[in-house]
């Protein structure tokens, strides 16, 4: 198991220098200086060059990437040139809205999936199966923003019962802002829901047609024993899978539906620091993402381990 670890480890840092490169050399290729934008066009040609060199734009881009790659493994992701704060600060306040997000909607998304998709799986064929099977298609094709908007019609204008946007922080108990998140999370979490779901069934109706599913009911478990006992942890595996990438997604992609619900996540961070052409804001919240993806994709691969052994001997 070690070995395994430590291969993954190994491919996961190789994953991250490269990110870094590709990252930085894509912001270095975007038209425009940040130093005239944020100076607007009535600035003279000795304002730009002097906040250019403030800014450290002027050195050299090997200089640059060295010193952007090298702070960030010191926890010194530079200086917002809007904000004039510390990236790192900018990004833990934020991350104190995505994170819980992405957790809440990710737990929403596999508490209604695997029930949903044990439910399909055991009754194939059925008309149950086949509602399941439309309802989760309805679900994987509506974008999450139209669901998003939906959820505020019915239960913010229509009943009350939460409140359309904004987020009052976790200084005021837990209770408020989880309330405040659960919109923005079940939209979020039912498209995800809808593909957990059917990849659930799909692998499920695979392993219950092998010869050990068989011989286990032929031993005299019940249909539900040998799906619960056997069958569903063989076909984790590609569920473990699809729930990294949603994890994933749920914490890089939900910038239209923080910007939906007013919530100063990560996502809406980014979308405000490409439009002010903030661009150590790009970079940094981008790798920390890619790192973010990245290292869920480690877990994965040790979960991997973990469900099906023959694995750690691949190694």
């Amino acid at each position: 198991m070690l070995r395994f670890a430590l291969s993954r480890a190994l491919s996961l840092a190789l994953s991250l220098v490269v990110a870094s490169v590709v990252i930085f050399a894509v912001i270095e290729v975007i038209p425009g200086d940040p130093a005239s934008y944020m100076l607007g066009m009535n600035a003279t040609p000795e304002a730009v060059a002097a906040l250019r060199d403030q800014l450290g734009l002027n050195a050299a881009p090997v200089a640059r990437y060295l010193a952007w790659a090298g702070g960030m493994l010191t926890g010194d992701f530079g200086t917002s040139y809007t904000y004039k704060v510390p990236v790192a600060e900018l990004v833990m306040q934020r991350l104190w809205v995505s994170l819980p997000l992405a957790l809440y909607a990710l737990a929403l998304s596999t508490l209604i999936a695997l029930p949903v998709g044990l439910i399909a799986a055991a009754r194939r064929g059925s008309a149950t199966d086949y509602g399941i099977m439309g309802a989760t298609q309805l679900g994987i094709a509506v974008p999450n923003f139209w669901f998003a908007m939906l959820l505020v019609l019915v239960f913010a204008v229509n009943l009350r019962w939460f409140s359309a946007g904004g987020f009052p922080g976790w200084a005021g108990g837990a209770g408020p802002a989880v309330k405040a998140l659960t919109l923005p999370a079940l939209a979020l979490a039912l498209p995800q829901a809808s593909i957990l779901a059917r990849v659930l069934r799909s692998a499920l109706i695979e392993t219950l047609g092998q010869d050990y599913i068989r011989t286990a009911r032929a031993k005299g478990l019940t249909r539900r024993q040998a799906t619960v006992r056997h069958a569903l942890r063989n076909a984790m595996i590609p569920v473990l899978t699809i729930i990294g990438l949603q994890f994933s997604f749920l914490l890089a992609g939900a910038i239209i539906i923080e910007n939906v619900f007013y919530l100063p996540g990560l996502g809406r961070l980014i979308f405000q620091a490409i439009t002010q052409r903030d661009l150590i804001v790009v970079e940094s919240l981008v790798m920390l993402l890619v790192f973010a993806v990245i290292l869920v994709t480690f877990l994965v691969d040790l979960a991997y381990a973990g469900v099906d052994p023959r694995l750690r001997k691949r190694v």
